[in-house]
């Protein structure tokens, strides 16, 4: 079961504590089919410019991720620039270039638009609008957003999110759009407005929340001795949970359980080098060894 994914396609500049990377592969499509093909195809929409280097993504054709909805537009590729304190949870940025992705309008190939199942990358509300309206009928809708579309757009973001089965924020997000402190009580605002079936709230280094009808589900952050680059880790633990969700083809409260496990382990080793060079090479099997590590850390 396939997954159609819309988001940004970019070169990142990053500096972190551990080195820095120029004009690497970034942007939250690319991150989230680095992931998420590692359990399922991945179906892509996004735009670059005409300096973009196709065959640096290669490998996500070898994959399984189809890159018809990937729009070639004469102009630069979309570009971000950051930098990370000693505590990686905080990071400056230096400069955000929008090129051909400020004009960039989502047109969902004809192929593409049964999709069942739909990630809806952290880009513009209205876009996200105007995807959902190009797709037919979709068994599963998640949702990423920000800060940012949260105290900007509001009223679009709600509409989007009566639309989606499965909202993903980080916890001062998750603050935000419900205006409580306590990340439980706005765990629960958010829930309770009738909106998302499912809330996963990403807490960074102190794991991700799972609240599903009513019940809570915890995961820890997989203990590193360090962390390289902490760039696209929400969009390649997006694509670890929704890619196991499509292998899986059920919703039950396991089956999220699981997932959400499957997310942070992908993350985990996203953060373990630069851009996604850890993931083009991760296995299956090292995946799997690394879920079941994390059992035995949560196992009592």
């Amino acid at each position: 079961m396939s997954v159609l994914v819309v988001g940004s396609i970019a070169y990142d500049t990053v500096e972190t504590p551990y080195g820095n990377a120029d004009d690497s592969l970034g942007g939250s499509a690319l991150y989230f089919s680095a992931a998420a093909s590692l359990f399922c195809p991945v179906n892509v929409v996004g735009v670059v410019g005409s300096d973009f280097d196709a065959s640096k993504i290669s490998f996500l054709k070898k994959r399984g991720v189809n890159l018809d909805g990937l729009y070639v537009e004469s102009g630069s590729t979309f570009r971000w620039g950051g930098r990370y304190h000693k505590d990686l949870n905080k990071r400056d940025t230096l400069f955000t270039y929008l090129n051909v992705f400020e004009s960039f309008q989502p047109k969902i190939p004809v192929q593409y638009r049964n999709a069942d199942y739909v990630f809806l990358a952290n880009i513009d509300p209205t876009l996200q609008l105007q995807v959902l309206e190009q797709i037919k009928k979709p068994k599963l809708v998640v949702l990423d957003t920000m800060n940012f579309w949260i105290s900007g757009k509001r009223a679009m973001l709600d509409e989007v999110v009566k639309h989606c089965d499965i909202l993903i924020l980080n916890d001062e997000e998750a603050r935000e759009l419900s205006d409580e402190q306590n990340l439980i009580t706005a765990i629960k605002k958010v829930s309770s407005i009738g909106k998302p079936k499912t809330l996963i709230v990403k807490k960074g280094e102190h794991g991700a929340v799972l609240y599903h009808k009513g019940a809570f589900f915890f995961v820890p952050a997989y203990p590193l001795d360090k962390v390289i680059d902490p760039t696209g880790a929400g969009d390649s633990f997006a694509g670890g949970f929704l890619g196991y969700i499509a292998k899986t083809g059920n919703l039950r409260l396991g089956t999220l359980k699981k997932a959400l496990v499957y997310g942070s382990a992908v993350a985990s080793f996203n953060v373990e080098d630069f851009s996604f060079d850890k993931l083009k090479a991760l296995t299956n099997e090292a995946l799997d060894e690394r879920f079941n590590e994390f059992k035995a850390l949560t196992r009592f």
